[in-house]
Formats: structure tokens, C-alpha cells, sequence
């Protein structure tokens, strides 16, 4: 039955019977078998078509869904808690966006190493709603964003500030411009708009690669600055643009290793403001 909510839970989250077989692996009709053996044990129907491929989860789906997260999180920790019976290592999955990855994580991470010296950090990078949705669909155990995002069952707590900064060629109309979903690309929005300015930008989806464009002298971009390279011009935008960085973490986090890791995170941080 595991198996089976698996499939539904992919399924689910694609809306898709054929991504999902590509996902898992199987075959589209197996998806289509599994989920048939699942409606005819719950006595309700799953999923709606809607088009020639894309399906609609009716509300039997969603109220499904809601618990096989939790079923899902029940047998990790179940499985966690037979590893730690064997002395096996705990994983500890996390997801931060960009500038919290390349500029904050790191020294976090080599604290908490000290800390939880037999835990494994697995460390993934997304923009902040991408983040937001790992932690919704459960795939991961901590967030950071950059972002005031918000969603049930998620706690979001604000760990610190970061200043934001303009840099690269001051004078030109160039910008580079991080995509919608993007933590930064609302400030520099209101920042536009509060100037008038509507200038030439190009999209680039990754801030490590603005540094390098903006120190070759394309254009000029707003980021942290603590990203800001020795000798790269900026401008000081002030305290209209130190925005908060964010932790999220489940509200039904159990009083386990992961419940002393956010108190440890959120300590981390109150000692350093």
C-alpha cells in the first residue's frame, strides 16, 4: 500500500499519469492500475481528466494527500528511529534560496556540525517559493527563503537581516534581473518603480552568475552585500532594503534531533544580532 500512495502522492502533485510514470520509473499503466486498486479500496474516485493528459484531483484526492504527507513522515521517522537503533547517521534535509545558500549556510552549517556531529546535511538550492513548496510537499526538513511566503502546517521564523546592495556599472541601463519568484526580484521592483525607471534587463536565474556578469562590467544589479566582490562598485540602498531572511520549519515537529536542530538554528542567530 506504501507503494501505491507513493505513486498517488506523485500523481497528485504532477496532475500528470505521465510524468508520474517517468518520475518513479514504472510504466503509465501501472500508475493507471495502482490508482484504480486505490479507488476501489477507498470506495471513491481520485482523480478527474481533465484535457487529453493533465488530471484533476477531486476532493477525495485532496483530503488523501493531506494524509499521506503525514503518513509519509510517520514512516521516516519510524525509519529514522530504526537507523538510530543501529547507530546509523540521521539526514537532515535542507533547501535555502540563493543568496541564504552561497553567503549564510555555509558558516551556519559548520556550527551545527559541531553541534550534531553524527547528523548527515543534505543541502539543496531553489529560489525562496521553490523552497516553500519542497517544505509543503514534505521533501525536505528545514527552509530558508528570502521571501515572506506563508503556508499551512509550515512555520516561518525570521532569523536575521540582510542588507541588499546596487552594484556593478553604476551608469549603465543595463540591469540583471533574478526571476519573478525570486526573493530579491520584488525589491528591485519597488525599487524601479519608486525611481521611474524602466530600463533594459536581462533575466538570469542565478546570482552567483549576476557577480560574475556585473565584475566583467555588464550592467548592474541589485544583491546581498554580502555577495559584493572586493573592488566591485555599489551603492548603499539603506534600510528600506535590509530585508529578513527566514527559517521554516513543520509545526509538528517532534521533540527529536530535528527540534533541537531549529532551536539550535534559532539560537545561532539570536547570539549574533
Amino acid at each position: 500500500m506504501f507503494k501505491h500512495l507513493t505513486t498517488f502522492r506523485v500523481a497528485y502533485e504532477t496532475r500528470n499519469f505521465s510524468k508520474t510514470a517517468e518520475i518513479l520509473f514504472i510504466s503509465q499503466p501501472t500508475v493507471s492500475s495502482q490508482m484504480k486498486q486505490l479507488e476501489e479500496e477507498l470506495q471513491c474516485t481520485l482523480f478527474k481528466r481533465k484535457g487529453k493528459q493533465e488530471m484533476h484531483p477531486t476532493k477525495s484526492a485532496d483530503t488523501l494527500y493531506i494524509r499521506a504527507l503525514n503518513l509519509k513522515d510517520d514512516w521516516e521517522e519510524t525509519q529514522r528511529l530504526v537507523r538510530e537503533s543501529q547507530e546509523e547517521t540521521l539526514i537532515c534535509r535542507i533547501s535555502a534560496s540563493h543568496t541564504i545558500s552561497v553567503y549564510y549556510l555555509p558558516e551556519l552549517l559548520a556550527h551545527l556540525k559541531g553541534i550534531f556531529p553524527t547528523v548527515m546535511f543534505q543541502i539543496d538550492m531553489k529560489n525562496s517559493a521553490e523552497v516553500l513548496q519542497e517544505m509543503t510537499q514534505h521533501h525536505i526538513d528545514f527552509g530558508f527563503i528570502e521571501m515572506p511566503l506563508l503556508a499551512d502546517q509550515i512555520q516561518r521564523i525570521e532569523i536575521k537581516k540582510d542588507q541588499l546592495v546596487l552594484a556593478g556599472d553604476l551608469t549603465s541601463d543595463l540591469w540583471l534581473s533574478r526571476e519573478e519568484t525570486s526573493g530579491v526580484y520584488h525589491y528591485m521592483e519597488r525599487y524601479l518603480l519608486n525611481e521611474n525607471l524602466k530600463p533594459n534587463r536581462f533575466v538570469v536565474k542565478n546570482n552567483e552568475i549576476i557577480i560574475k556578469m556585473l565584475e566583467r562590467g555588464i550592467g548592474k544589479s541589485m544583491i546581498s552585500k554580502r555577495g559584493v566582490p572586493e573592488h566591485l562598485p555599489y551603492k548603499d540602498l539603506g534600510k528600506s532594503y535590509l530585508r529578513p531572511l527566514y527559517l521554516l520549519k513543520k509545526h509538528d515537529v517532534n521533540q527529536n534531533e530535528f527540534e533541537m536542530i531549529a532551536k539550535e538554528i534559532e539560537n545561532y542567530y539570536q547570539k549574533r544580532d
